[in-house]
């Protein structure tokens, strides 16, 4: 028995809506980056990226649980002295709600070359509205 490692053209990647209003963060995430690897689809291999393109809108309505909005910390280091950047969630989601999503599917993808090629498929808006019609992307229920 031989093992079946699909060709680079065989691998077909659609464009996927989703839409994350009244939807949690992890849960959500979770989902996103199972689509984004392609854990969905038959022909799934874990070292080829054979995942879709995932259209996420309305990015500024997602939930926290719990009492994440205010206690949740975002940090950054800059590599200079003093270069610690610290943002809350409250914050975050006034001013980047697309960040939100990005670092939390980002960290639930390979650390590696493989999870930094399946991160550039991920698209994320803060409104309805996205440039992406042309692809004609289906609706995907999270539920």
């Amino acid at each position: 028995m031989k093992t079946y490692f699909p060709k680079d053209e065989q691998l077909q990647h659609d464009w996927l809506l989703v839409d994350a209003e009244g939807q949690t963060v992890g849960r959500l995430a979770s989902r996103i980056a199972q689509l984004l690897r392609g854990k969905h689809k038959v022909n799934f291999t874990p070292n080829q990226p054979g995942g879709d393109f995932v259209v996420v809108v309305n990015a500024d309505k997602i939930k926290f649980t719990g009492r994440k909005l205010e206690q949740k910390v975002y940090t950054r280091y800059s590599g200079y002295q003093s270069g610690l950047k610290r943002i809350s969630a409250s914050r975050m989601l006034d001013t980047h709600p697309e960040r939100i999503i990005e670092h939390a599917v980002r960290g639930m993808l390979p650390k590696n070359s493989l999870g930094r090629k399946v991160m550039t498929r991920l698209k994320v808006y803060a409104g309805p509205a996205h440039p992406h019609a042309a692809q004609q992307p289906q609706e995907v229920e999270l539920n």
